[in-house]
C-alpha cells in the first residue's frame, strides 16, 4: 500500500492517507475526506507500507488530485477566512466576551467554519455562535485551545533563531516539567527556559534521557572527591563534557574528568586495604 502524508496547514499535523490508484509525488495538492469534511492539502511525504497490519486503523483514501477548480476554491476560501475573522472580532466585541480569536478555518466544502480561540476561563459563547450563524449562514464550531497550540498555529522564531519546533516538526506536545531543566543543570531563569507561549520550552525534553544517562555516573554536588591535585568538593558539573569542577582544600578550583577522580568512600577503602 502506498501511503501519502498530507498536511492541511503550514503549521499543522501530517495525516496519513491511502493513495489508492493515484500516482502521487511530494508537493502534489490533493482533495481528501476527513472527519471534519472534505479538505484540500499538500503531500509532504510518500511511503510504501508492506504490512497493513501495522496500521492502528484503516486509512481514508485520497479522493483525487486537486484540479484548477479546487485550487481556485481554496484561494476563495482563504480570502473568505480573512473577512470572517474580522466579522468574528466584531461579534466578540459586541458580546463582550473575554476571549482571543486565534484562527478561522473554513472547510473546503463550505459545510462548516471552525473558530479557534484562547481564554483564561470558560466562555459562554452561545450568543456568539447564534450571531455568527445568522451572518454567515453555515454551521459554526468554536474550539478553545491552549497557549501552546496558539503558538503552534501562529508560528514564529524561537530564542535559538530557528522556527518553533511545535510549528515545524513536532506531532504533539509532551509534558515538560521543571525537573527536566534541573536534571540538565540549567539556570532556572524563566526568560531563558520558557518559550514564546510562556510554557517551558519543548526542546528541554529532547535530550533529557541522554543527560540522565551521562549524569548517573557523575559525582554529585557537594561530594568529596580525590583528584591528582588533591582532595576537594564538587561545586560544578559539565554533564555532556563528563567533567566536574572541584574546589580544593586550599580554595582553588580545578576542572577534572570524571575518569581521573576517586570518591571519598573509595579512597577510605583504598587506605584500609593498604
Amino acid at each position: 500500500m502506498k501511503v501519502a502524508g498530507v498536511k492541511f496547514r503550514d503549521n499543522g499535523k501530517v495525516y496519513d492517507f491511502d493513495t489508492g490508484e493515484l500516482n502521487l509525488q511530494v508537493n502534489d495538492r490533493v482533495v481528501v475526506g476527513t472527519e471534519k469534511g472534505v479538505g484540500i492539502g499538500t503531500v509532504v511525504k510518500m511511503t510504501i507500507l508492506k504490512d497493513i497490519s501495522l496500521l492502528d486503523k484503516s486509512l481514508k483514501k485520497i479522493l483525487r488530485k486537486a484540479d484548477e477548480n479546487d485550487l481556485n476554491a481554496e484561494i476563495m476560501n482563504q480570502e473568505r477566512e480573512k473577512e470572517i475573522h474580522k466579522i468574528c472580532l466584531d461579534e466578540i466585541q459586541n458580546c463582550n466576551l473575554p476571549m482571543k480569536l486565534v484562527e478561522v478555518e473554513c472547510l473546503f466544502d463550505g459545510s462548516k467554519i471552525v473558530f479557534y480561540f484562547t481564554s483564561e476561563s470558560r466562555v459562554d459563547f452561545r450568543e456568539l455562535v447564534k450571531r455568527l450563524a445568522q451572518r454567515l449562514h453555515t454551521k459554526i464550531e468554536m474550539r478553545q485551545i491552549g497557549v501552546r497550540n496558539e503558538t503552534k498555529m501562529v508560528g514564529g522564531i524561537g530564542n535559538c533563531g530557528r522556527e518553533f519546533c511545535c510549528s515545524t516538526f513536532l506531532k504533539g506536545f509532551e509534558p515538560v516539567s521543571i525537573k527536566i531543566a534541573k536534571d540538565q543543570n540549567l539556570a532556572l531563569n524563566p526568560a531563558k527556559i520558557s518559550g514564546v507561549c510562556g510554557r517551558l520550552m519543548c526542546c528541554l525534553a529532547f535530550e533529557h534521557e541522554t543527560y540522565l544517562e551521562f549524569k548517573k555516573d557523575m559525582p554529585k554536588f557537594g561530594q568529596t572527591v580525590l583528584t591528582l591535585k588533591g582532595k576537594g568538593r564538587v561545586v560544578g558539573q559539565n554533564i555532556i563534557g563528563q567533567k566536574v569542577i572541584v574546589e580544593l582544600e586550599d580554595g582553588k578550583e580545578v576542572k577534572v574528568s570524571i575518569g581521573e577522580i576517586k570518591e571519598e568512600g573509595a579512597l577510605r577503602k583504598h587506605k584500609k586495604k593498604r
